[in-house]
């Protein structure tokens, strides 16, 4: 069995993503990493190669910027570096996505078990969204996802890369009969959220150029650069706490970082109940 881990990056460096944490995280259990970087100039193409890891491959690619609605130069770009992928399983990590070190054994035994059983097209995993800091978590996020694909080349990153869909028919592998999915029995801890005011609100200005071109509408623009959109202090109080261990990889930025504001606990907080009456309860 051969695995390939892929994903895609551009200005790292600039909007702070863990994204030598996130390669290195699999690198043990893969037998190469494709990393599609766009054309920058913050440093990031310098960044992924000091990793010096021989099982990391480079490709250099320049963004359509007419892919600019939806998200979609996100799925182009990841599809970009799938099409590389030489493994019997492709294994994908956006730029903030990290595995714990724990989980990769359970990960290596779910694509053993599943290598030959040809119906099963995709490996589930649980997300952990950490939001404002390291002992944060938004338990409303989406709560799994594919991150490994059979990579028979009848699959690709569809809508703004968080899933797959069939290339085929674009049915998406989450929507799908379940014998389509194995569970991985493994987490993804999602730091997509934990950077600084100034540099959240600057990732969050470049994904309305992403999402909705160089002409945003005004409450589009209100969308995504409202400072109270899931950093503010309203909502940081009524999150879950996290009391377990991070990934080896991320331990260096957890032990320099401190928490966002205090916090008591979220059951004795009034708009605690009143997001369950919203979106329910889930965790």
């Amino acid at each position: 069995m051969k695995v390939s881990g892929f994903t895609f990056c551009r200005n790292i460096i600039r909007y702070d993503y863990p994204v030598v944490a996130s390669i290195r995280s699999i690198l043990p259990i893969v037998d190469e990493f494709i990393v599609n970087v766009g054309r920058c100039e913050d440093g990031t193409l310098e960044l992924i190669q000091s990793i010096g890891d021989p099982k990391i491959r480079v490709i250099e690619s320049v963004w359509d910027e007419t892919l600019r609605r939806g998200g979609l130069i996100y799925s182009q770009q990841t599809n970009i570096a799938l099409a590389a992928c030489t493994g019997d399983w492709a294994f994908y990590l956006q730029a903030d996505e990290v595995i714990h070190e724990d989980d990769l054994p359970c990960i290596l035994k779910a694509m053993q078990d599943n290598l030959g059983k040809t119906e099963v097209l995709g490996l589930l995993f649980r997300y952990l969204h950490f939001v404002g800091d390291y002992w944060s978590i938004n338990p409303w996020h989406y709560h799994r996802a594919v991150r490994v694909v059979r990579n028979n080349g009848q699959l690709e990153s569809c809508g703004d890369a968080v899933g797959f869909s069939r290339k085929a028919d674009g049915r998406y592998l989450q929507s799908g009969p379940s014998q389509w999915l194995a569970s991985s029995h493994a987490r993804v801890f999602h730091y997509g959220w934990v950077k600084n005011r100034q540099t959240m609100l600057a990732k969050r200005r470049e994904q309305l150029k992403v999402y909705y071109g160089d002409l945003p509408s005004e409450r589009q623009t209100k969308i995504l650069l409202q400072e109270d959109q899931d950093l503010d202090l309203e909502n940081y109080l009524i999150l879950k706490d996290f009391h377990g261990a991070h990934p080896k990889m991320m331990r260096s930025r957890v032990e320099n970082a401190a928490r966002l504001a205090p916090r008591r606990n979220r059951w004795l907080n009034w708009r605690f109940y009143r997001e369950i009456a919203r979106r329910g309860f889930r965790g």
